[in-house]
């Protein structure tokens, strides 16, 4: 391997979780902190860390002590000469950068190569000052590093091609998956991970559904493994909230990132999240103390015929299934009889719309959300006319067999089919840029945010049909560029290949 050595700049949570994989993975690792005594407060922390990984027999006293005798904590910073590798994480300031990496070119040999941790800063910036811009590179992990197997190898304008080699073969040694990616706004995965928590941020300012409503339509209908909001209270918004705007700014105010006056609202009051005790949740030792809990279904003991009418008729067979196994009666007429409920299977669509699309009675209408796993949770949609009396039926009907249901104020498409469809498009559209091939997307962001399918491959998963449906629906109903769909999507979509398809030329 190219790499045998590494000096580490920074001695944080991010830098010692760094300098932790490359010394487990046999590199010499020195440490060096501008603060005083942080490289070794530093060390201590992970020499504990270790110690209680070995007691729990992850690896013998052996090893332990041939790791912890790779590092070396240097005193000044001209002492990292004769490294192979230096990677930087300190502050995310352009300028403080900068002035770090003109400084160690000064020490270092021509052949070392220089790598940033930034998340969101310009590698090409980061390395405009240097006379060797070619030896610099973007190498950002994620946190916690020894978990999050998963790093992204950002190539700036200037960066030679055997840096990214010699560094995605340094990942691959180092047991994480290197993904080479452009020097773009955040990269591959903060890039793709805006869709969930801003599309999820606009259904919330639309009045569409309760925080813990959105949360729990996404956790146990979509099978994310956090909700958006109280993802966002985790991570808290005086780190999330930045770098939304950021993003948007970087893209020139790009519709598909758009950020949320909320959170910006939330951020001047200081309503950050988890850690103050409050932010989309309220909090006590940790843990939420105003979740509301799921919606009941009421009691109904008379039923009406069911008149369905779906865009899909696979949708429309398991809804028939679903309603023979429950004992009611289909009305299987043309149009609907006048007293019967009016089920709509839709896509990318309010119920008012769809109720006129169909030429069927809005009082009597509700609309539900197939994109999801039926067997798993139930998201309906009335219209603002619908007699509650039906939306009743409605509700209880779909909680017959144990589910949970969510009965949602009118959306022009459902919560989850708009979360979906922008993951997935926005995804596709950063395969479409070219930033990084389809595949290494896919990985990289279900490693790095822990979704239950790679971004594109969940889009054939749900069909990617069904999702161009969504977006095309959508964007004809609201105008709103950010719903746009990716030519990407599209050419895939209406030529029935998968999304993961990659042209020969």
């Amino acid at each position: 391997m190219t790499i045998q050595s590494m000096a580490l700049i920074g001695t944080g949570v991010m830098g010692m979780g760094i300098a932790q994989i490359a010394a487990q993975a046999g590199l010499e690792v020195r440490l060096f902190d501008a603060k005083a005594g942080a490289a070794e407060a530093g060390l201590a922390k992970l020499k504990a860390t270790l110690e209680k990984l070995q007691a729990k027999g992850k690896f013998t006293e052996e090893v332990l002590n041939a790791t912890l005798a790779r590092f070396k904590i240097l005193n000044s910073i001209e002492e990292v000469v004769g490294v192979d590798l230096v990677v930087e994480a300190i502050i995310e300031n352009l300028d403080i950068k900068q002035g770090l990496f003109k400084q160690l070119e000064s020490i270092v040999s021509p052949e070392t190569i220089l790598a940033t941790n930034t998340s969101s800063l310009s590698v090409t910036a980061i390395a405009s000052n240097l006379e060797h811009q070619g030896r610099m590179a973007g190498f950002h992990f994620f946190n916690p590093v020894p978990l999050m197997k998963i790093v992204e190898v950002i190539a700036g304008l200037a960066t030679d091609e055997q840096v990214v080699a010699d560094l995605l073969e340094l990942a691959q040694h180092m047991g994480h998956f290197g993904v080479r990616t452009k020097d773009t706004p955040g990269f591959i995965v903060n890039h793709a991970g805006r869709a969930y928590g801003t599309e999820a941020l606009k259904i919330l300012g639309e009045g569409v559904a309760s925080v813990s409503e959105i949360d729990r339509i996404l956790r146990e209908g979509a099978g994310f493994r956090m909700g958006p909001l109280e993802l966002f209270d985790l991570t808290a918004l005086d780190v999330s909230h930045p770098v939304m705007e950021s993003i948007f700014n970087q893209y020139y105010q790009e519709d598909r990132y758009r950020p949320s006056a909320l959170t910006r609202q939330m951020l001047a009051g200081k309503k950050v999240g988890r850690k103050v005790g409050e932010g989309f949740y309220k909090y006590q030792d940790g843990q939420k103390t105003n979740e509301a809990p799921a919606q009941i279904a009421p009691e109904v003991t008379e039923f009406s015929p069911v008149w369905i009418k779906a865009d899909l008729e696979q949708d429309a067979s398991i809804l028939r299934d679903y309603i023979r196994e429950q004992g009611l009666i289909i009305d299987s007429a043309e149009t609907p009889a006048a007293d019967s409920l009016i089920l709509l299977a839709t896509y990318g669509e309010d119920t008012t719309t769809a109720a006129l699309r169909f030429e069927v009675d809005a009082t009597r209408a509700i609309s539900i959300d197939m994109l999801t796993d039926f067997a798993k949770h139930r998201t309906i949609m009335p219209s603002i006319a619908t007699q509650k009396a039906y939306i009743d039926q409605a509700h209880a009907l779909f909680a017959k067999n144990g589910h949970g249901v969510s009965v949602i104020a009118e959306s022009i498409g459902f919560v989850a089919q708009r979360v979906l469809a922008m993951v997935v498009n926005l995804a596709c559209d950063i395969a479409q840029q070219q930033i990084a091939t389809a595949a290494d997307i896919d990985k990289a962001v279900k490693v790095g945010l822990g979704y239950p399918h790679g971004p594109i491959s969940w889009g054939d998963v749900l069909g990617a049909e069904r999702i161009l449906l969504i977006l095309e629906r959508i964007l004809t109903n609201t105008g709103d560029q950010r719903y746009r769909p990716s030519p990407w999507v599209q050419r895939r979509a209406r030529l029935k290949l998968s999304l993961l398809h990659t042209a020969a030329v």
